[in-house]
């Protein structure tokens, strides 16, 4: 019996061990695995520590490049008033072409007075606002010149060309006003019908009669300017009626007519006809 007892506890003392020995190993395994974790986490928080002293260098070097907003502020005064100067001496150099104007409180204010065979003309204005970008406050250009689409083309890039075109365009047009009212009022009474014309002048009809012996011949006119630049135009049509066939002595009359009004501007032409006698209709119209 005794025996027994001695037997049995000493299998509940080895039982113990060993359950003992089983929590030993498994928080030594957990030990281990903490210290894994640790080591894991200690690497992670040095690769964060590298990227955020990578992060505050590059900071420090967009900070040394960039400017201030004081400065950003001069710089731009300083090309503003680079092209106020710019302004200015485009004035000047174009002052005898009929290109002035006045520096104002927003930019400049240009005035531009067109001519035609040294007759002063019309005058037109465009007040600019010099800023970033470039813009158009006020002006008086009639609507059928295209100054939205020179200003689309040039104000931002070149000032000065923006300028030059409108000049261009303007000067054109009032050229070829200049030549209708001309026609108009020095020559009406060769006209047999009335001068037709649009807004933009680039496109005249009119008839009139020339003489040759016993006979006169309406010539029916058509001028056409395709170029908004220029004051000659570039399609010009002589008709006749009243006959299918024109001899050959109105032919020539006729082509040569053509030719005149390809060459000259329209009210020379009917002085020219004038200084070489030409023999024009000079009936009243009915």
């Amino acid at each position: 019996m005794e025996l027994n007892n001695t037997w049995c506890q000493d299998g509940e003392s080895k039982a113990g061990v060993l359950a003992h020995l089983e929590r030993l190993e498994a928080q030594m395994k957990k030990s281990e695995e903490l210290q894994r974790a640790q080591a894991g986490g200690n690497a992670l928080g040095k690769k964060i520590h590298e990227l955020r002293h990578l992060r505050d260098k590059l900071r420090a070097e967009v900070k040394a490049s960039s400017v201030c907003p004081e400065q950003t502020v001069e710089i731009t005064e300083q090309v503003l008033e680079r092209q106020r100067e710019n302004m200015k001496a485009i004035l000047q150099a174009y002052r005898f072409t009929g290109l002035s104007g006045k520096l104002t409180s927003r930019g400049v204010c240009v005035c531009i007075s067109t001519a035609f065979e040294g007759n002063l003309l019309d005058s037109y204005f465009v007040d600019l606002v010099i800023e970033k970008p470039l813009w158009i406050h006020h002006h008086s250009i009639p609507a059928f010149i295209p100054l939205e689409r020179i200003a689309a083309e040039h104000l931002q890039t070149d000032v000065q060309r923006f300028l030059f075109s409108l000049c261009e365009h303007l000067n054109a047009y009032s050229g070829r006003k200049y030549q209708a009212d001309r026609l108009q009022s020095d020559f009406a009474t060769f006209l047999t019908g009335p001068l037709q014309r649009n807004s933009l002048c680039n496109l005249l009809s009119f008839t009139y009669k020339v003489e040759l012996g016993s006979h006169s011949f309406p010539f029916c006119t058509r001028l056409l300017y395709k170029d908004l630049t220029k004051t000659l135009p570039t399609d010009v049509t002589v008709t006749y009626q009243g006959m299918k066939a024109l001899p050959a002595l109105w032919e020539e009359h006729r082509a040569s007519h053509e030719a005149l009004f390809c060459t000259k501007p329209v009210h020379q032409v009917f002085a020219s006809f004038a200084r070489e006698g030409e023999k024009l209709d000079l009936s009243p119209v009915s």
